[in-house]
C-alpha cells in the first residue's frame, strides 16, 4: 500500500509563558485508504499534531511527507496550493458561509484551484452533495440547515477537489448519537471504497471501534499506535 502521510521524530515546543515540548518524537504513516482516528485526553497533544500534518502550523522540527511531496520547508504560498489541492478538511465547526447555499460552498475551494470550468465544478459539487444524500439541500442557503446537514455540506466540500487525505478535528464534536454515526459511516466509506486516508483528532471511543488502526496519544507521545 502506498503512504499517503508519513511524520517523522516530530517536536512541538511552545514558548510562553515558558518553553514546553507539546510533542515529543512523533513517528507513524499513514496509508491510502486507510481510516485513522487519533485518540487521548485533552491537553495530549492530538489537535496539535494534526494542525502539523495539516501544514497549517510550520514551527516544528522532523519531517513531514504528504502523497509522496516532502512538505516541511515549503513556502506559505506553496503550502497553501498544496493543502488546497491534496487535502480535504473538516472541522468541529463546519465553518460554512451562511448567506451562501449548500452547493455555492462546496464549489468554493474548486472554484479557488482553478482545474476545471465552473459548470464542470457546479456538477462535481452536485455529485458530491448527492453522495452525502444532501442533493435536495443544494440550493437551500447553509444558515438555514441542521447542525448534522451542514456537517455534510463540509464534508463534500472537503472532498471536491479529489484530495488524497481528509484531517478532521473533532468532526462530530457538535453532533448528537445519529448524526455522528452518519458522519462516521461516510469516513468510513470514503477510506474503503473511495481509497481516501482519513485522518481524525476524536474524544468518541465509538469512532475508534470503527476504525483501520488508531493512534492514541498521551502527553505528547504516542503510546498506541496500532491498537
Amino acid at each position: 500500500m502506498k503512504a499517503a502521510l508519513t511524520a517523522e521524530k516530530l517536536n512541538k515546543y511552545f514558548h510562553e509563558p515558558e518553553e514546553f515540548r507539546v510533542l515529543q518524537d512523533i513517528s507513524f504513516s499513514i496509508n491510502e485508504g486507510e481510516f485513522v482516528p487519533i485518540i487521548g485526553k485533552s491537553g495530549c497533544g492530538k489537535s496539535t499534531l494534526l494542525y502539523l500534518l495539516s501544514t497549517l502550523d510550520t514551527d516544528y522540527k522532523g519531517m513531514i511527507t504528504i502523497n509522496g511531496q516532502q512538505v516541511t520547508g515549503l513556502s506559505q504560498n506553496e503550502l497553501a496550493a498544496f493543502r488546497n489541492r491534496h487535502i480535504g478538511f473538516v472541522f468541529q465547526f463546519h465553518f460554512l458561509l451562511p448567506e451562501f447555499t449548500a452547493l455555492e460552498n462546496v464549489m468554493l475551494p474548486a472554484l479557488k484551484l482553478g482545474r476545471w470550468s465552473k459548470a464542470e465544478i457546479e456538477e462535481r459539487a452536485l455529485q458530491q452533495l448527492r453522495q452525502l444524500e444532501m442533493e435536495h439541500f443544494a440550493h437551500q442557503l447553509s444558515g438555514k440547515l441542521s447542525g448534522g446537514q451542514q456537517q455534510r455540506v463540509a464534508i463534500a466540500r472537503a472532498l471536491i477537489n479529489e484530495p488524497m487525505i481528509i484531517m478532521a478535528d473533532e468532526p462530530t464534536g457538535n453532533l448528537d448519537s445519529s448524526n455522528t454515526k452518519l458522519v462516521f459511516d461516510i469516513f468510513s466509506r470514503l477510506a474503503h471504497e473511495k481509497n481516501i486516508a482519513v485522518l481524525a483528532v476524536t474524544h468518541d471511543l465509538d469512532f475508534a471501534k470503527q476504525a483501520d488502526h488508531v493512534i492514541e496519544m498521551k502527553d505528547g507521545h504516542i503510546v498506541s499506535p496500532n491498537a
